[in-house]
C-alpha cells in the first residue's frame, strides 16, 4: 500500500511539476521584451541619447564627447559627414554604410557587424546642420541560467511550489489516513476483536461525499459485523448443544448403575466400556463449555497479582504424578521470580494443558523440562515459560495449527495418539487474554519446546 500511494504522490508532482516549468516560461515570456518592443524603445530612447552627446560636443569638444560616452559605458560614435568621425575615432566600414542610409532615411536604424551590433540615427544640432551618431554594443549569446530564472521567477515560483506542494500533500493525506484506520482495524479483527468497527463520519462531515473509500469503510465494517454474528451464533451454539448433552449423559451414568446391578457378569466388559467412552465424552463437554466461558471472561474484573512459581509449585505435584505413569520425571529451572497481573486461576488451566500435553507426547523414561526465565521486549519485562519434551516433534507448517480448537496432526484422531485437541487452544486463549502469547517449535535434539510469555507487573 505504501508503494501505490508512493506513486500517487510522484504523479501529482510530476503534473505539477510541468505546471511550474509552463508557469516559468510563461513569466519568463512576460518579462523579456519582444523584437518589436525594443524597436520601439530604440525609436524613442537613441536620438535623445544622440542629442545628448551632440550637446556635449558643442558645449565642451571632444573631452566633453569622451566623458559622456564614459558616463553610459557604452560605445559611441560621431560624426559629421557618413564618412568622417569626430574626435579622431575610426568607424567601423559597417557603420559608415549604416550612416549612409541613415542620411537618407530618418529614424533609427541598426545593423550587425561582425561581432558587433550598431545602431545609428540622424541628430539635428542647434545651428542648423546634422550630426550622425551612433551606438555600437558587442553581440552576446543570449543564454539562460539559474540567475536569470530567480531574478525573473521570484517570487512567483517558490510560491507555486509551496501551494502546489502542500496541496498534493493534503490530497495524499486524504487518501492515506483512512486506509490506514483500515488497516489497524483489520488487524485487530484478524486478531480476534470481533467488535472492530471503523467510524464513520457523517454526511455532514464528509469532504468528497460518497466516496470510494467512504463505500470501503462501510463494507468493511458490514463485514466485521456479519462475521462477529457468525462467530458468536457459532459459540452460542457450541455452548448450547454442551449443556444439553449434560442432562442425557447424567441419565446415562444412572442407568448405567442400574444395569450393573441386574447385568449378568459376561456383560461387565461391555458395561465398563460404556462407562469408560462416557467419562471420555464428559470430559469433552466440560473443555468445551470452559473454551465457549473464555470467550466472555473479564479479566478486569477478578485480577489478582500472581507469580509463574507459585503456580507450579501447586501444579508440580499432580504433574509428577501423571509422570510416573509413563515413567517419566519432571524438571523444574528457575531462573527469574517476576508478578503477574491477571486471573491465577486462567493460567493455571493454561500451563496444566501444556504440562499435559508433553507428557503425553514425550518418550519413556525422559525428562519433561519447565524452565522460567525473564526478557526485555520493547522496554517491558516479560516473563517465559518454556515447556520441552523428548518427543517426535511437529513438521514445522503445523507448529501454529496446534493452538487451533479440535486440530489434530494424526488424521485419525485416535484417542492413544492424545486428546480432543482443546487442551491447547485453552491455554492459548487464556494467554492471549492477558496480553502474553504462546509459541512452539521444535528442539534441535528432538522434541518440542512450546514458549508462554506474559508481560510483568510493573
Amino acid at each position: 500500500m505504501r508503494g501505490l500511494f508512493t506513486k500517487i504522490f510522484l504523479g501529482f508532482w510530476v503534473a505539477q511539476s510541468l505546471t511550474f516549468v509552463i508557469s516559468t516560461m510563461l513569466i519568463l515570456r512576460h518579462h523579456f521584451l519582444r523584437p518589436g518592443e525594443m524597436m520601439e524603445v530604440l525609436n524613442s530612447t537613441l536620438p535623445s541619447v544622440g542629442a545628448a552627446a551632440v550637446n556635449a560636443y558643442e558645449t565642451a569638444g571632444c573631452p566633453g564627447l569622451r566623458q559622456y560616452a564614459e558616463s553610459l559605458h557604452q560605445t559611441i560614435y560621431l560624426a559629421d559627414t557618413p564618412n568622417h568621425s569626430l574626435c579622431g575615432t575610426a568607424l567601423p566600414s559597417a557603420a559608415a554604410d549604416a550612416l549612409t542610409t541613415a542620411k537618407k532615411e530618418p529614424g533609427v536604424h541598426s545593423d550587425l557587424a561582425g561581432k558587433e551590433y550598431l545602431w545609428s540615427t540622424a541628430i539635428p544640432s542647434a545651428g542648423g546642420g546634422r550630426y550622425f551618431f551612433v551606438l555600437s554594443r558587442p553581440r552576446t549569446t543570449n543564454t539562460f541560467g539559474l540567475r536569470d530564472l530567480l531574478h525573473f521567477a521570484f517570487p512567483q515560483l517558490p510560491v507555486a511550489i509551496v501551494v502546489f506542494g502542500g496541496t498534493t500533500f493534503i490530497l495524499v493525506l486524504l487518501l492515506v489516513r483512512p486506509i490506514g484506520k483500515l488497516r489497524v482495524a483489520a488487524r485487530s479483527l484478524a486478531n480476534g476483536e470481533l467488535a472492530t468497527r471503523v467510524a464513520e463520519p457523517d454526511r455532514e462531515e464528509r469532504l468528497f461525499g460518497g466516496d470510494e473509500i467512504q463505500e470501503l469503510v462501510h463494507d468493511f465494517n458490514y463485514m466485521a459485523e456479519r462475521l462477529e454474528r457468525l462467530v458468536g451464533a457459532q459459540k452460542m451454539l457450541l455452548r448450547d448443544v454442551s449443556h444439553e448433552l449434560r442432562s442425557p449423559l447424567a441419565r446415562l451414568s444412572v442407568g448405567l448403575e442400574l444395569a450393573r446391578e441386574e447385568a449378568p457378569s459376561a456383560m461387565m466388559g461391555h458395561l465398563q466400556r460404556i462407562e469408560r467412552e462416557a467419562g471420555r465424552l464428559n470430559q469433552l463437554i466440560g473443555q468445551l463449555l470452559r473454551l465457549s466461558s473464555m470467550e466472555s471472561i473479564d479479566v478486569s474484573s477478578h485480577s489478582d497479582k500472581f507469580s509463574l512459581n507459585g503456580l507450579l509449585e501447586d501444579l508440580l505435584p499432580d504433574a509428577e504424578f501423571e509422570a510416573q505413569q509413563r515413567l517419566c520425571k519432571i524438571r523444574v529451572l528457575n531462573h527469574c521470580d517476576c508478578m503477574v497481573q491477571g486471573s491465577p486461576e486462567l493460567i493455571y488451566r493454561a500451563i496444566e494443558n501444556i504440562v499435559r500435553n508433553a507428557i503425553r507426547y514425550t518418550r519413556q523414561e525422559s525428562v519433561v523440562e519447565l524452565k522460567i526465565g525473564c526478557e526485555e521486549r520493547a522496554g517491558a519485562r516479560v516473563v517465559t515459560l518454556d515447556v520441552s519434551d523428548c518427543g517426535p516433534g511437529l513438521p514445522e507448517a503445523e507448529l501454529e495449527n496446534i493452538f487451533r480448537p479440535f486440530y489434530r496432526v494424526d488424521d485419525a484422531r485416535q484417542l492413544d495418539t492424545g486428546g480432543f485437541g482443546v487442551g491447547l487452544a485453552i491455554a492459548d486463549r487464556a494467554v492471549r487474554l492477558h496480553h502474553g502469547e504462546v509459541r512452539a517449535r521444535n528442539r534441535p535434539e528432538g522434541g518440542l519446546i512450546v514458549s508462554m510469555k506474559l508481560p510483568c507487573e510493573k
